[in-house]
């Protein structure tokens, strides 16, 4: 809420970039990451974004074969093959530029005492198929409540 007491050069809204290489990997687990961006920022909501067109965030269970699930789930809906009019790079990289319409490119997630509250098997996960492009960015922005 707007309190006209408080100056209005106060910053409410702390933000980092994370550098992220990808390569092998699919699944890039970010919860720890974003548990320490939050540590020191109280109460409020932390917003989590992916700048690409080929890359999503998710809240999913690691270690208990979620991941393969989901990679199965997405070679179903998103076969890497040359169905796609996008068509440079990589065979099937169309699809690449699909996935964040089915897994968001953000997250926002609710803080408590500088802990997020995750469920307890959630994790903030980065999702990239891309093969073309290891080199990722993830922001963080705290809104303080």
């Amino acid at each position: 809420m707007w309190d006209p007491a408080v100056p209005s050069d106060c910053v409410f809204v702390e933000t980092t970039e994370l550098t992220l290489d990808t390569s092998g990997r699919h699944f890039v687990d970010l919860t720890d990451r974003v548990a320490e961006f939050c540590r020191s920022e109280g109460d409020g909501l932390v917003h989590v974004f992916a700048p690409h067109a080929t890359a999503g965030l998710a809240l999913m269970e690691l270690g208990s074969g979620s991941e393969a699930d989901l990679d199965e789930l997405l070679e179903r809906l998103l076969p890497r093959d040359g169905r796609y009019r996008h068509q440079h790079g990589s065979p099937g990289h169309g699809a690449d530029h699909l996935l964040p319409v089915l897994i968001s490119p953000s997250l926002v997630l609710p803080v408590v005492d500088g802990r997020v509250q995750l469920g307890t098997w959630q994790s903030v996960v980065l999702v990239d198929l891309n093969e073309d492009n290891p080199r990722r960015r993830v922001r963080l922005t705290f809104l303080r409540g």
